[in-house]
């Protein structure tokens, strides 16, 4: 490309391709009643462009916002990995970008929901994408089945609405999800603002050191702002007055310089445990209890800066798990493995074949990447060869032999649901999490939260399912919701006597 001349600096509004506007307000035609006409350039660019003014929504995650910040690494851990962001004293610019699970672009932020909380870290080495949620879970842990969940979360074929008993029919014919669905009834499916929220990288991945060991790891952002949630009649109110409370939040907090920080902790596994831990670590419905990996601080991160342009820079903004850098790595996590291909996929459906070329996707160091044409080309290689190997001197990988991320595969090709680990059933953890973590409090709140869904139209025979669902979690749990349920029915109460709640020590040894 040659060097352009700077010209006068327009007075009026221009054309995309920059030629003077002789109007932004009158299209051209014969006689002011007239006919208009097809050569009346400006009023064809305009009207076009506007019928292409949106790309398609997020099919998941489709109402969010975000901000830039930066990430720091304040402690050592480059014994677990080798990747330049999380060596001592790096900072590393970022975007976060927060939102809803199953909501259109026009839904409430608080509807009771999980939150997404997707990161891109523009490091020395390339863009780092860690793509996660407000809980360390999922309610799936086969990819097969997350556009199956999406679905059921989203609006009935027929009605266009949506619907509780689809919901719940998913979720009980899918034991996996109790988990996920516990934290989703509890205080975490409302969450007061995006400040007041942990995020997690759900998934478990692999970090590798300068040596060349691996080790299995999972990642925490504790808020520094304090974990804080709405009741249900919070959000249904501000679900009406104010649809975009989330995004005004912390738009608003950070333009009055209220930055908000998350403190990163990572659980590390050595490699060899994996193979006899109690849970499958690569369980994305498992969480790893802090008594038996506890949390190692890795740094803090701090958003500070408000997107100039909402569209240009969030909307446009593509977050996938398959953007790794060297020392981090993936796992035999189905469900990671599945996304890796999905995410990647799905933005080059939405935005474009070069959405990677878009500032707030591309990364702060130099590519080479062999990528050719499509739509939209805007960087190019010039006259480069377009292949390799090549004979003029482009360079280009040729790695052989066994990658220093990569594992050993346990077995022959299967299809299969089941684990070979000690613990690993569907109802343990979340059983687990409603007894030792949650406090009376919480229990009730889940009690009457899962109440009164199932109040909302839940059909037979979905509705027995899921008092047995509950049931399956916890006995005494199962029976206070179908107790709670029939009362609001005016149908004869069913009891079952309170959880008792547990020691500070005990809850030490379970999750977060």
């Amino acid at each position: 490309m040659t060097d352009t001349v700077p010209g006068p600096q327009p007075t009026g509004s221009t054309t995309g391709f920059g030629t003077p506007n002789p109007s932004d307000r009158n299209s051209l035609s014969i006689g002011s009643n007239g006919p208009l006409l097809l050569h009346d350039v400006r009023l064809v660019e305009t009207l076009a462009h506007f019928n292409r003014e949106r790309v398609p929504e997020r099919n998941p995650h489709a109402k969010g916002a975000g901000a830039f910040g930066t990430f720091t690494t304040t402690e050592d851990v480059s014994r677990y990995t080798k990747a330049a962001l999380f060596q001592p004293s790096a900072t590393t610019d970022m975007l976060a970008r927060f939102s809803t699970v199953a909501g259109e672009q026009g839904s409430p932020d608080t509807w009771r929901d999980v939150r997404g909380f997707s990161l891109k870290f523009y490091t020395s080495e390339g863009n780092f994408d860690l793509v996660g949620n407000n809980t360390p879970v999922f309610f799936v842990r086969d990819p097969m089945k997350f556009p199956h969940f999406i679905r059921s979360q989203k609006r009935m074929p027929g009605s266009g609405l949506r619907d509780n008993t689809m919901q719940w029919d998913f979720w009980t014919q899918n034991p996996e999800s109790a988990h996920q669905v516990t934290y989703l009834m509890g205080n975490r499916g409302l969450p007061r603002t995006w400040r007041h929220m942990n995020g997690y990288g759900s998934h478990t991945y692999m970090w590798v050191n300068a040596q060349g060991e691996r080790f299995w790891v999972k990642y925490h952002f504790h808020t520094e702002q304090g974990l804080q949630d709405l009741s249900n009649a919070e959000a249904e109110a501000l679900a009406g007055s104010d649809a975009d409370y989330h995004r005004r939040d912390l738009h608003d907090a950070i333009e009055r310089r209220e930055f908000p920080r998350w403190t990163l902790s990572v659980q590390v596994m050595p490699y060899e445990d994996a193979k006899t831990y109690r849970f499958n670590p690569f369980d994305l419905t498992k969480v790893w209890p802090h008594g038996d990996y506890p949390l190692i601080k890795v740094g803090t991160m701090e958003l500070n800066r408000n997107p100039q342009n909402f569209f240009a820079e969030i909307e446009q903004a593509a977050f996938a798990p398959s953007n790794t850098v060297p020392g981090i790595g993936f796992s035999p996590d189905k469900m990671l493995l599945g996304r890796v291909f999905s995410y990647a996929d799905a933005q080059r459906a939405r935005i474009g074949t070069n959405y990677h070329q878009l500032p707030v996707n591309k990364p702060v160091v130099e590519t080479n990447d062999y990528l050719f044409d499509g739509n939209m080309t805007f960087e190019h290689s010039g006259t480069a060869p377009v292949y390799v190997p090549n004979s003029y001197g482009r360079p280009y990988a040729d790695e052989t032999g066994p990658v220093d991320d990569g594992w050993e595969a346990d077995g022959e090709m299967v299809r299969s649901a089941y684990s070979l680990h000690a613990e690993d059933d569907d109802f343990g953890q979340p059983g687990t999490l409603v007894r030792e973590v949650y406090t009376e409090e919480q229990r009730q709140g889940l009690v009457e939260t899962v109440a009164g869904s199932l109040l909302g139209g839940v059909e037979e025979p979905v509705l027995s399912n899921a008092f047995q669902y509950w049931r399956n979690v916890d006995q005494t749990i199962g029976e206070r919701i179908e107790a709670a349920y029939r009362a609001g029915k005016g149908e004869e109460h069913v009891g079952g006597d309170p959880v008792e709640a547990t020691t500070e020590a005990e809850l030490a040894s379970v999750e977060a």
